[in-house]
């Protein structure tokens, strides 16, 4: 592929990676320190200083430079005072000697700025299983600097423990590890492997949003040669689904799947209010009646009586 060629598909990886990391950043903190509820106020939320990082570290003037995207984020703690850090995150595609120095001078110009207490992570997407330092040294005559940072690498992950995760970031780690172990496969395979991972994400009991995020990330980040493959992509989503119609979205093809678990469990467990209760659910959520009726397989009447019980 020329290098022309490439630029519109590394400028694509480079916007799905700052969206998933801004979407999920909450998750991603908490795959990375299962604690970290007790360390950050997440209820306070989440500052992106992604402009302010730019001022600090201009882009290279090599579009093609090894790095894919950088975050910086403040947050605060759960220490009082109105206490803040900052998080520094780097996705690195490709792996050059001078980045363990990049990094250093990252966070060198980070603190010299803000002078907050600042944690760094090297999220490594590249394809090789080569282990990585995490450290920037520099010493001369009994003079030693040693910076130290987390070193994250999809490449060495276990697919046994990604698919065990109730993390949404474990299916992006899951989603770009497939990518690099699917170099030279072709179309079929690759839809195969998109498939399969979208039937895991909808089988997990993420909230709606987070489904939304990750889904719309595995569409765009397992990439087709051909790109009328994505059309059968999407015919097939609407098949795991049972959607009968194709002018329905993912979002809302994702919670007619769900509720119609729901309303199978409520049947099988001969439960009249759990199928009241979901049917409510639905309403609430704006499904039409028509749809409401085919999933609980009830009447245009019963779902109007329904309503006029409910609050305007």
């Amino acid at each position: 592929m020329l290098i022309n060629e490439l630029k519109p598909f590394m400028q694509k990886k480079d916007y799905l990676w700052k969206g998933i990391l801004e979407d999920i950043f909450d998750d991603f903190l908490r795959f990375m320190h299962p604690n970290a509820d007790d360390i950050f106020d997440f209820e306070r939320g989440i500052t992106f200083l992604d402009k302010e990082l730019e001022q600090l570290f201009p882009p290279q003037e090599d579009e093609f430079a090894a790095k894919i995207v950088d975050k910086l984020a403040k947050l605060y703690t759960r220490e009082g005072n109105e206490e803040w850090v900052l998080i520094h995150c780097e996705v690195q595609g490709e792996y050059k000697s001078d980045f363990p120095h990049r990094m250093y001078t990252y966070f060198s110009r980070i603190f010299d700025k803000y002078g907050k207490r600042v944690s760094a992570y090297a999220i490594l997407a590249e394809e090789t299983t080569k282990m990585r330092t995490n450290k920037y040294t520099n010493e001369f005559l009994s003079t030693k600097l040693e910076y130290q940072y987390n070193v994250y690498k999809i490449s060495q992950q276990s697919e046994a423990e990604l698919l065990k995760s109730d993390n949404p970031f474990a299916m992006v780690v899951l989603t770009v590890r497939s990518v690099l172990k699917s170099k030279g496969l072709n179309d079929t395979a690759l839809m195969e492997i998109k498939l399969k991972l979208a039937r895991l994400f909808l089988a997990k009991s993420f909230p709606k949003e987070k489904i939304r995020m990750i889904m719309n990330f595995l569409k765009s980040y397992i990439h087709f040669e051909n790109t009328e493959n994505n059309i059968i992509f999407d015919k097939e989503l609407q098949q795991i689904t049972g959607r009968r119609t194709e002018t329905m979205g993912l979002e809302e093809m994702i919670l007619v799947e769900r509720e119609r678990r729901g309303m199978k469990q409520g049947v099988e467990q001969g439960m009249e209010s759990k199928k009241r209760e979901i049917i409510i659910n639905m309403i609430q959520k704006k499904f039409t009646d028509e749809i409401i009726a085919d999933i609980a397989n009830v009447s245009l009447e019963y779902i109007e009586e329904i309503r006029k019980t409910l609050p305007n």
